[in-house]
This record gives C-alpha cells, structure tokens and sequence, in this order.
C-alpha cells in the first residue's frame, strides 16, 4: 500500500521499536540487518494492519440484540432502552475487551470509536496494544454517561485532556448526529474539538430519511447543514455518507473531510448503497468500518467489509469493474489511515510508518491455489487467517495467541453481561 503499490515476493521488513525501518526482498534485509529477533512468515501475506474506521465497541456485548430492523426502530426501541439499562463504565470495558480481542484476532489493529464512558474505551485499547481513534460522545438526551449535553461536552474535554498525547489514543470528540444534536451542540463540539486540534466524529446522511428530513426541515442535505455550520474541516470523521449526492462528495472533498464506508452495517439495516465509486473518483479520504457489532453488523471482520465493499459496488451497478480488489483493500489500509487523518503514521508498509502489520496464513483450502495476491486477500482469505499481528512494534498475536487479553476471562463475562441484558429487556424482547 506504499506509492507504487508493490507487491513483492519473498520480502521482509525491518522493524526497530515502533516504526518500520526498511522494506524489500529477504535478500536486501538480510545483507543490511542482524535482527535481535526474527518471525519466520514463509508462506504468509504480510499486509498493513487493517484500520476499522467506525464502530462501537463496546457493544459487542449486545451482539445479536435486534436484528433484520431498519434504523430508526432498532435504535428507539431496541438500543436506546437498552444502553438506558445496562451501560456502565463496567460494561463498556468489558465490551471494549471483547471487542479488542475479536479485532486483533481478525486483524484490526487501528479503530474509531464512538461511545460513553470514553476513558475506559480508551484504557482498555492501550491494555490491548491497539490503536484508537476514540470519540467521547455528545448527544441531546439523557445517556449513560451524561443527563445532559453540556455535561457530556464537560466529559469530553476531560477525555481530550487526560489522552493527548498518548502514542495510540487519539483522543476525540463525537457529536452523534447532525438529528440528535441541536446546532448549539453541534457548534460547541466543534469549537471544543479545535482548541485541542482533536478529531470530529458523526454520523452523517446514513439513511433516506435522514437525509429527506433534513431538507423539509433546513432546506439543505446533513451535509450542507453542518457546513453552514462550521462544522466540517479536516478533522472531521464522518461516517456512513450513504446519501451523499454529487454536491455532498465535492463539498465533503473540499473541506477535508474523512469519510467512512460501512457496507455491512448499510446493508443489514437496508440504509443504502454509499457511492463510492463517484466518492474515490473526487478524490475523496475514503475507508471502510464495521458499525457497532448489536444488530447493524454482528461482528467486527474487516476482512469481511473489504469483500462486500468491492461486490456491493459490482452487483449495484451491474458491472464487475464497479470497484477492483486493489481498492476495496486500499479502503481497509491506506484509505482507512487517510480517512483518520493518520496516513503520514500508518496504513502502509514503508519506513518511517509506524510498525503496524499482520501476517496471514495461505495453507487453508480456501486460500490454495494463489495466482493473484491482492484479489486472493480481498475474495479469498479470512479473518480466521490472521496469525499474528504487530501494532508499533509489539507482537499482540503470535501464531494465533492473543497475549495481551485473557481470552478466558472475557468470554466467560460476555456471557453473564449478556444474560443481565436479556432480563433487562422483558421476555417479549429477548
């Protein structure tokens, strides 16, 4: 994912302490480096850590909790009285947990985030060796963290100041959306999030509705809105854009916007098809995300969101060259770090980026015979083929053991959590 985009055959790379010092054959490496270590990855793809640009972690602890609802009835009738009931600062770290541990194990060694109870997101991600892009979330109505917007924009600044700083937390600010934040909220997140220089994260133009309500109550798309605002700049984080029309994208390009494609999540929920291929035509910071993994999308395999990025683009505009494997994988890496604002630190494999990689296996049936590297990742490999992952520089998996969670632990806890939430809901939800 460098430049040229080279693949290269029996290569090697050179890592010392966080960052990545060389990149070439196994031959030109071992001619200039005596390593203290060495991981054998003969047979294995070495690709980028992939970047999950949007989700919300902890609630892999309501996984499966509504599903086959459109948008608007799974978060008012199913998520909303949920996180009323059970979300706490201890069910957000053990959900973080869980999360952390089902990303490293698929590969995910980036995430965005928007939730509450922030700080423990933001502890629990470093436990994990991860990196985060972490958004303290600001809404309108009372939630779990906060009875009040200004008392969630007191947290979030809190949150901003406690991470700055921190070599994987980049701490942030999300304002949910541009129909549960009034534009005093919105103004003030944004105003908040630039005298830190902090990243912005919303949801934005997500479903039909969103976008038909906006321009029958403001006369303008939840883009063009937030721009009248002042909102939007190259900080911002949007995820979503389903409903983004020509004038959108250009408006979104020229403000620097980061854009997140979620088309698991778009397709569960039946919110729409993103453009994405008129979005990468204008050049637009483009990656790809999850959504929290309760209904929208149960689980958080990017391997997953890269194979249905490139078909969901093919079968929509019946046509197979819609978007190729080199870019739906350009998505989940590179594109993924330029979304965030974090392509000059990862993304690719190239000295000076920060030493954030994955091996995977290629001896599993469904990965024999290879002809096509690239296209062999996208529509071939799974997130079962990850075998180790090294996030700036420390080894978080080796030969499928995740050493910094107790997997044990987490699974047993998850399912006690989820038995509390059940009852939580009535029998007539469960």
């Amino acid at each position: 994912m460098d430049a040229g985009r080279r693949v290269i055959d029996d290569g090697a790379i050179a890592i010392r302490g966080d960052q990545i010092v060389a990149v070439g054959t196994r031959a030109e490496l071992e001619a200039s480096y005596r390593p203290g270590r060495r991981i054998d990855a003969r047979g294995r793809v070495i690709l980028p850590g992939l970047i999950n640009g949007h989700t919300h972690a902890a609630m892999t602890l309501m996984r499966g909790i509504a599903n086959d609802l459109n948008l608007q009835d799974w978060l008012e009738k199913y998520i909303f009285p949920a996180e009323a009931r059970n979300v706490t600062e201890d069910f957000v770290t053990w959900g973080t947990r869980l999360a952390a541990l089902e990303m490293i194990r698929g590969g995910t060694t980036t995430f965005a985030d928007m939730y509450y109870f922030e700080d423990a997101v933001a502890r629990e991600t470093k436990a994990a060796g991860m990196r985060g892009v972490l958004g303290s979330s600001v809404i309108d109505f009372p939630v779990p963290d906060a009875k009040t917007p200004d008392q969630a924009l007191l947290n979030a600044e809190k949150f901003l100041q406690r991470w700055k700083g921190d070599p994987l937390i980049h701490a942030g600010i999300a304002a949910h959306s541009p129909y549960t934040c009034s534009a005093e909220t919105l103004k003030k997140v944004a105003a908040l999030a630039r005298r830190y220089s902090a990243p912005i994260l919303i949801h934005v133009s997500e479903t039909k509705r969103e976008r038909d309500e906006s321009l029958a109550k403001k006369s303008l798309t939840p883009v063009a809105y937030l721009d009248s605002l002042g909102f939007l700049g190259p900080d911002v984080i949007a995820a979503h854009c389903v409903w983004f029309d020509d004038k959108d994208i250009k408006l979104a390009v020229q403000r620097g916007v980061g854009c997140v494609h979620n088309p698991s999540s778009n397709m569960m929920l039946a919110s729409g098809t993103a453009p994405v291929v008129e979005m990468l035509r204008a050049g637009m910071r483009l990656g790809l995300g999850t959504d929290g993994p309760a209904g929208s999308n149960n689980d958080l395999n990017m391997m997953e969101e890269i194979d249905l990025a490139a078909k969901l683009q093919k079968v929509t505009r019946l046509d197979p060259r819609a978007l190729s494997a080199e870019q739906a994988l350009e998505m989940a890496t590179i594109g993924g770090a330029r979304a965030l604002h974090l392509e000059k630190e990862i993304g690719s494999l190239e000295a000076g980026k920060k030493a954030d990689l994955i091996l995977l296996r290629t001896d599993a049936p469904h990965a024999v015979p290879i002809y096509e590297v690239v296209s062999q990742v996208a529509y071939a490999l799974k997130a079962s083929d990850v075998e180790t992952v090294i996030i700036g520089g420390r080894i978080v998996m080796l030969n499928g053991r995740v050493s910094t969670l107790n997997e044990h632990e987490i699974l047993a806890k998850a399912r006690e959590y989820a038995e509390k939430v059940k009852r939580s809901l009535g029998p007539e939800k469960k």
